[in-house]
């Protein structure tokens, strides 16, 4: 994957920790971790971004589906100490009708039980911004500060010191834009927004995608940077701003890999 990266211009790159729609992960092979530790140092690649599959749901109605959060997340974050530096960014989850606060409430428990069952993490958990369709759990800044402090109440003075400070958050410019932060005509607004409810030093990723639906949607459906409706002059805006630029910034757009080196390539040249 660091070759990958590598080969079209990336110095970041994300991946899934197993089949985005979930199942059981690839053994680790301890001779590629070392080799892939060792070439990132040597082409200054990461921070690397792992993702979780999209199944998870820590917010689920149904204890099964819950569990299965809980065992996937536990087996993650013990895999991603082998690789120090790293973040892991998953969906909140969706609260399927028991009610937002619920869904705030079964997330931070989720996040208590994994931590507590990893040990020590040293990975950062990024809880990502989400465009608020159907139930999801993350639509606004609010929801995320909501979850961020119902995890740090549950914490014991006895547990990992570091968690208090393991949770930090990826924004999402298609699911923003479409969750009603007008990133095109206010970026200083939202990020300013974002800063008095979250906190600027908890933002440690972006998902730079455009956006398929008009403003306030509430869908997600990500497009190629610069055409959809969020625009290429909005992401020049973005990867320039003095709050966003020293962010690792990671593609989800609509690209194969040929597509991506042109995407990092557009966005290098936007920069200033």
């Amino acid at each position: 994957m660091a070759q990958t990266a590598e080969s079209i211009g990336a110095n970041v790159f994300q991946f899934f920790t197993r089949n985005p729609r979930g199942g059981a992960a690839k053994p680790i092979d301890k001779a590629d971790v070392a080799a892939f530790l060792k070439y990132a140092e040597e082409k200054g690649i990461g921070p690397i971004l792992a993702h979780a599959p999209y199944t998870l749901n820590a917010a689920g109605a149904e204890p099964r589906v819950r569990e299965f959060a809980e065992e996937v997340m536990v087996d993650d974050l013990k895999r991603l100490e082998l690789t120090p530096g790293a973040m892991y960014n998953f969906h909140p989850g969706s609260h399927v009708g028991q009610g937002t606060e619920k869904g705030i409430e079964l997330i931070a428990g989720h996040l208590n039980r994994v931590v507590s069952q990893v040990g020590k993490v040293s990975t950062t958990i990024l809880l990502e911004t989400m465009a608020g369709k159907g139930s999801e759990v993350g639509r606004s800044f609010e929801e995320i500060r909501a979850i961020i402090d119902a995890f740090e109440g549950q914490v014991k003075p006895s547990n990992n010191p570091n968690d208090q400070t393991i949770l930090g958050v990826c924004l999402d410019t298609c699911h923003v834009w479409d969750g009603g932060y007008d990133i095109v005509n206010d970026l200083d607004g939202v990020l300013s927004a974002f800063d008095k409810i979250i906190g600027l030093d908890r933002l440690k990723a972006i998902h730079i995608n455009d956006s398929m639906n008009v403003f306030e949607a509430h869908k997600d459906r990500h497009e190629k940077i610069g055409k959809g409706k969020i625009g290429l002059e909005a992401f020049g805006r973005i990867v320039n701003h003095p709050k966003l630029r020293d962010l690792p910034f990671y593609l989800e757009t609509p690209c194969d890999l040929q597509g991506y080196k042109e995407e990092i390539a557009l966005l290098k040249g936007l920069r200033k």
